[in-house]
């Protein structure tokens, strides 16, 4: 693979899926959604049927930790032989441009690899390619279960640069007419229209590389962001998938640490991984809050006094009569009071919190469930995305959902370089439906 070790980045030889293939039934969306709607995934699987899919070459997060756990991976490794051997792939190298329809908006994107070794998710990381928010280290083993040793992998894994002036990615949408067309299909599930167009053409991967590299340099940097010269360069900040990454992150390190010859193992497929650049500033590039939700409340235990007494007494929550005024109230706010809906069996509710050590609601929030989890106050919490599961298991006896507000993208890069990584799940990249479809694969041994 031709790499550019400047800019962590690597031209892919990528698989799709061969000629002929029912599309809609390939493409399935990103493993971490509807983790809490397991009967997203049974229609999904009653709708592929017996078709060739990447269903069957991932393992949705709603069955981890679930019975078959293990006969799934084994099922998901041989599929994946099953499907090289069958030749169901055809092979493309260079960049792929990517648009993806969201409603009355298109997401331009950039299939490419990027470099392991010139990413660190640790917190005060001050790598070219950082996690914009916490890694939560106890979901990376179950991943590593599912990755390690996979002869394929495939991307749901966005990656952000911020672009403000689209030199990267926007030339080839003008160019468009004279790319070759990949594949362009409706996704499964209305979640939108997905094209693709081979950009490996030099001229093209030219100027993608010194777009980059010109984002890249330190006066650059420092001059975008006011910051003093000698600060580490920032270019790409994880937007979805940040455990992904961390799962091929922590095989590569273990790939390295094995390997007889230091060397040679620099070349490994494993270095690098798949997934979709996008520009920060593209307008229909959405930052949606990602809502939490509590599981198993525990009787007896009053959160909202635990909570109160967290806050050193700052918390107040009120009743109000209306899911659409508990969200006029949460929605778009900035600064304090940080405000926060919350959803129980007896209706909606509204936490103000006046005063906090976090810049951002999502911080006031998780700092307490962090505490009041491991105090055994919940069996579990979820990370959702939208309204209507906030709502539907919210309303659930022992349940209880947290509605938070989203944060400005415009934001993002300029917090992670000045205070490192944000809050684990702190923004989604749009809705659930909207979130990236496997389609690409690429070979790891």
């Amino acid at each position: 693979m031709e790499t550019r070790e400047s800019i962590a980045l690597g031209l892919p030889t990528v698989l799709l899926p061969r000629r002929g293939t029912d599309l809609a039934k390939w493409a399935v969306i990103a493993c971490d959604q509807f983790t809490s709607q397991p009967e997203y995934w049974d229609k999904v699987k009653s709708f592929v049927g017996k078709s060739p899919s990447t269903l069957n070459l991932i393992f949705p997060e709603a069955y981890l930790g679930k019975p078959g756990e293990e006969e799934r991976i084994r099922a998901v490794r041989a599929a994946m032989r099953d499907y090289l051997d069958r030749g169901l792939f055809e092979e493309h190298s260079g960049f792929v441009y990517v648009e993806r329809q969201v409603g009355r908006q298109t997401r331009r994107g950039l299939v490419a690899c990027v470099d392991l070794e010139r990413y660190d998710y640790t917190r005060g990381s001050t790598s070219l390619i950082r996690a914009s928010e916490g890694t939560i280290l106890e979901r990376i083993p179950p991943r590593v279960k599912i990755r390690d040793g996979a002869p394929l992998e495939l991307p749901h894994i966005m990656v952000l640069l911020d672009d403000p002036d689209d030199t990267v990615i926007g030339p080839l949408s003008g160019r468009r007419p004279s790319l070759t067309k990949l594949y362009d299909f409706d996704l499964m599930m209305d979640s939108g229209r997905l094209t693709g167009y081979g950009a490996g053409e030099k001229s093209l991967e030219q100027g993608i590389i010194k777009a980059l590299e010109k984002l890249a340099e330190p006066a650059t940097f420092y001059k975008k962001y006011g910051l003093p010269p000698g600060t580490a360069v920032l270019l790409f900040v994880m937007g979805d998938g940040n455990h992904s990454l961390a799962t091929a992150k922590t095989i590569w390190e273990k790939t390295k640490q094995a390997a007889a010859d230091k060397r040679a193992v620099m070349d490994s497929p494993l270095r690098h991984a798949l997934v979709e650049l996008v520009n920060l500033h593209d307008p229909a590039l959405v930052f949606e809050p990602i809502h939490r939700v509590l599981f198993g409340l525990e009787p007896g235990r009053n959160l909202i006094e635990e909570w109160g007494r967290f806050c050193s007494g700052r918390l107040s929550v009120q009743k109000v009569a209306t899911l659409e005024k508990m969200k006029s109230a949460v929605d778009g706010r900035r600064g304090l009071p940080h405000k926060i809906g919350l959803v129980r069996e007896d209706g909606f509710h509204l936490a103000e919190v006046s005063a906090s050590g976090s810049n951002l609601p999502v911080g006031t929030l998780q700092g307490f469930l962090d505490v009041f989890l491991r105090d055994k106050g919940a069996r579990e919490v979820d990370y959702v995305h939208g309204t209507e599961p906030v709502v539907e298991l919210g309303r659930k006896p022992r349940h209880l959902s947290f509605y938070l507000p989203a944060m400005d993208k415009r934001d993002l890069f300029k917090t992670v370089i000045l205070e490192s990584v944000l809050p684990p799940k702190t923004f989604s990249m749009g809705e659930a439906k909207e979130k990236r479809f496997y389609l690409e694969a690429r070979k790891l041994s």
